[in-house]
């Protein structure tokens, strides 16, 4: 079990309160090198990480906008936050990301405690809050001004956008006896390229937080799965309301994978209800290629084109996304039999056959882009998998089922001609881990300090790796040898 900080919290109740939470429903930037602070006196906590994945559709985009089922699943790219808890002198907390060049510190006792304390606005870690507080966005815009003064306006918005939902989490959870303490975050994940970037940020920070106020526990071996459930579902209430500070009205289904990981099927046919999630919990692990076009794309724009498209042939293309429906519906079946195997090739197929009719039906709404086309041109060209668009379409990502023991120099061939034609490819996989903790961050790497207990990875390695891989090298779930020792998750087993 975790040890938390020593800090006061005036939320925790008692966790009878607690039972029966049910799900909720809702749903290559420049690194700017930074030296870590210098430690003053011995801190109150040992330093700790967390992590949790992105996310692409794997089946149903477009047509869960009109009330369809979709399929979401979870990927092997990852943010990681490391959080330091100063001394008891430090009054302060920094926000670090360097991958969007933002560090901002706040003086933890001139932050607007006294509205977020109020008993009218104060909430507990076990609240379900489907609404942001006009109250007390309003009373942190001050604070959120002075974070991103300098720079153009999409990298302001950025980072406005990210001390918004960083402080209205900070602020609803904490209280003024809350540590100093420095949070750095690094992620692997593509921003802007539908695949639940902002998603993983938000879990990370909802995760730490609650860590440090010890309203979570675990994860360990032994956590029953009712226990895991519940810890996990805390997670994901806050990191929607993190999400509604970025996004307003998320569907709740990015921060649902990334929290939970594996896959959930999302359907909302109510706009005025909350939607359904339901989780797969028997989601297999799936080699998966994902190409990035960087051909930008705008997901309002083709949303608004299948809508047009709708309204001039509303038969026609309803009976497009009923059989969307259909595909995913099939998918989810295919799935969860018995006889499904993830490293047999007939069960691939079948799934990948599923992909590609998906795909096909994307196209015929006009959502697909020629760099999309290219890349399914290409793959289809060495006969290594099933490629399908995933997220809005007009550029952006498509993802690739590889064929179990791809040739790899077949493989090799592909990346080579992706990145001559200015693509940018990851291997990774789909249906893998939610969100994780490293406690505290020290990690087995196959280095001599191994024989010393591992590597504490401390502020200034992290803020110094290079890029993805130099971020997976140093702090990533898994190596060369599988999954790395210190990385703990919160697992359920279907029952």
């Amino acid at each position: 079990m975790f040890n938390g900080t020593n800090g006061t919290h005036g939320t925790n109740g008692t966790n009878g309160a607690n039972n029966g939470i049910p799900h909720v429903n809702g749903d290559g930037p420049l690194v700017h090198r930074m030296k870590a602070d210098r430690k003053h006196s011995s801190p109150m906590a040992p330093a700790f990480m967390v992590s949790a994945p992105g996310k692409v559709i794997v089946f149903g985009e477009h047509s869960v906008v009109h009330g369809k089922a979709a399929v979401a699943a979870a990927i092997s790219l990852r943010s990681y936050l490391h959080v330091t808890t100063l001394s008891k002198s430090k009054r302060t907390v920094t926000l670090r990301f360097p991958d969007v060049d933002f560090v901002h510190t706040w003086n933890i006792d001139d932050l607007p405690w006294d509205v977020f304390q109020q008993p009218s606005k104060k909430k507990n870690y076990y609240s379900l809050v489907t609404e942001l507080d006009p109250d007390l966005l309003a009373t942190l815009e001050p604070h959120i001004e002075a974070a991103s003064q300098d720079g153009p306006e999409d990298i302001r918005n950025i980072h406005r956008n990210s001390a918004r939902a960083f402080l209205y989490l900070f602020l609803s959870l904490g209280s003024p006896s809350f540590p100093g303490c420095l949070y750095t975050l690094r992620s692997t994940i593509p921003i802007s390229a539908g695949l639940g970037s902002s998603a993983s940020i938000a879990v990370c920070v909802s995760a730490a937080l609650l860590i440090q106020l010890r309203t979570v526990s675990g994860p360990h071996p032994d956590q029953p799965p009712e226990e895991a459930r519940l810890q996990i579902e805390r997670i994901n209430r806050w990191a929607f309301v993190y999400e509604m500070c970025i996004h307003g009205n998320p569907s709740g289904v990015d921060n649902t994978v990334a929290t939970q990981g594996k896959a959930v099927i999302f359907q909302r046919t109510d706009y005025s209800k909350p939607p359904s999630v339901a989780p797969l919990w028997d989601f297999p692990e799936l080699p998966l290629l994902l190409v990035d076009t960087k051909q930008a794309k705008s997901t309002l724009h083709e949303v608004a084109k299948v809508g047009k498209l709708k309204s001039a042939h509303p038969k026609l293309v309803g009976s497009i996304l009923d059989a969307m429906d259909k595909v995913a519906g099939s998918a989810a079946d295919l799935i969860a039999d018995d006889d499904f195997d993830e490293e047999e090739e007939e069960s691939l197929r079948k799934l990948g056959e599923l992909m590609t009719i998906n795909h096909g039906l994307l196209v015929s709404l006009g959502v697909s882009h020629p760099r999309l086309e290219r890349i399914r041109e290409l793959v289809d060209h060495e006969g290594i998998g099933w490629t399908k668009l995933t997220g809005a379409g007009g550029g952006g990502c498509s993802i690739t089922l590889l064929r179990p023991n791809v040739d790899r120099e077949k493989l090799a061939k592909l990346e080579e001609r992706l990145e001559t034609e200015n693509y940018s490819k990851y291997e990774t996989t789909l249906g893998g881990d939610g969100v994780g903790v490293l406690w505290p961050a020290v990690l087995k790497n196959g280095t001599e300090e191994d024989d010393e207990g591992g590597m504490e990875i401390d502020l200034e390695m992290l803020l110094n790796a290079e890029g993805t891989e130099g971020v997976e090298k140093l702090v990533g779930v898994h190596g060369d040898g599988g999954e790395r020792e210190g990385w703990k998750f919160w697992r359920v087993e279907s029952r």
